[in-house]
């Protein structure tokens, strides 16, 4: 036997490099701000959002504080960052008006955001058109952006108390978002809410190819929320008819308790920021016949510059304008029977203060009814 020498080659010794992965830390989330807010009396402009709003707060009403009053607020509003507009009930400013919830659309890899607002009697919500050109609204000093809305295009709620950041809630035009505070969290798409029936609003109209098929009428006096197993944290499938109304809707028993704060300050803001603010001239007809992407109600209420009585009354006055125009306001009112009412005199009544009867709202004002209760 022989050996046939030879050279063995030895490959070269592989690098061995030693990757420290970071320990992951767990960011907490910026605290909430929480404030009341000045609804206005029409519907404001929509404005577009870089992120989604995170997911919905729990606040438990306190039992209505006078006839008539109606819960607004408790939901995410806008304002260089998404704010908390605390509940509070309310009496509506004029004999007819109802409270339209807030809009949420996920379009185009935004959010299309339109406050909750009064809406005069008979005059519809009218969803943002899809030709409406938006331009992104610039976040406030120091805030830092959130997480696109992760979900199907439409439109949405914010997800349930406990849900991973980003993740929405498809549901119907009017849906108050606090038919899933009592719903358990989400850390997938899936979960969705159906046959809403909610205020003045018909909820037939297509969105980005998304159609919400359901009109929405006051027959209906429920929601169903639904969501899949591979959707909720408990990974356990979930179904519940939840009231369509926004304060029982808050009152259920909540799942997750992330509770909302109370407003450090009881004095409302603007429903907008200042550069979303409507023109003036419109702000002047809003909610006495103004709406907003071209609807053909005309302005015929008392007060309204629109109106036969304001236009009479200023062409038969000789003052100077700023004058006349105070001067012929006045006067429409009383030519049509209505009574003046300014923001002093909305009868609105946080949740906090609204233990008694006829307690004084943000506003200075006691708690009333339309109908003088």
């Amino acid at each position: 036997m022989s050996l046939i020498a030879g050279c063995v080659v030895q490959p070269p010794a592989t690098a061995v490099r030693t990757v420290v992965q970071p320990a992951h830390v767990a960011v907490a989330a910026p605290p909430v701000v929480s404030v009341y807010v000045d609804p206005p009396l029409y519907q404001p402009p929509a404005i577009a959002v870089a992120w989604a709003p995170p997911p919905m707060l729990v606040e438990v009403p306190p039992p209505s504080p006078f006839v008539g009053a109606v819960w607004t607020g408790g939901y995410w509003t806008w304002h260089g960052n998404w704010v908390w507009a605390a509940g509070r009930w309310s009496a509506p400013p004029q004999p007819g008006y109802a409270w339209v919830q807030p809009y949420y659309e996920h379009r185009d890899n935004v959010v299309v955001f339109v406050a909750g607002h009064w809406s005069p009697p008979g005059v519809a919500f009218v969803p943002p058109p899809l030709g409406l050109s938006l331009a992104v609204s610039i976040a406030a000093a120091g805030v830092v952006a959130g997480i696109a809305p992760i979900g199907p295009p439409g439109v949405f709620v914010p997800a349930p108390p406990g849900s991973r950041p980003g993740l929405i809630v498809p549901a119907p035009i009017g849906t108050p978002p606090a038919v899933v505070v009592s719903a358990p969290p989400v850390t997938n798409v899936g979960m969705r809410v159906q046959n809403t029936t909610i205020n003045n609003v018909t909820n037939n109209t297509t969105v980005n190819n998304i159609t919400n098929v359901t009109n929405i009428t006051n027959n209906n006096q429920t929601v169903k929320v639904v969501a899949p197993a591979s959707a909720t944290a408990s990974g356990r499938p979930f179904e519940a008819a939840i009231p369509a109304s926004a304060h029982l809707a808050a009152a259920l028993p909540p799942v997750v308790h992330s509770m909302a704060p109370v407003p450090a300050s009881p004095k409302p803001i603007a429903a907008l920021p200042a550069d979303h603010q409507p023109p003036a001239a419109t702000r002047g007809t809003a909610g006495r016949g103004y709406a907003s992407y071209g609807s053909r109600h005309s302005c015929r209420t008392a007060g309204c510059r629109g109106s036969p009585a304001f236009a009479a009354a200023l062409r038969t006055s000789g003052t100077p304008r700023a004058a006349r125009v105070r001067s012929a306001r006045q006067e429409a009112r009383g030519s049509d029977g209505l009574a003046d009412t300014g923001a002093g005199s909305r009868g609105d009544v946080p949740a906090t203060e609204a233990g008694r009867r006829g307690a004084a709202g943000p506003h200075g004002a006691r708690g009333r009814s339309s109908n003088g209760a």
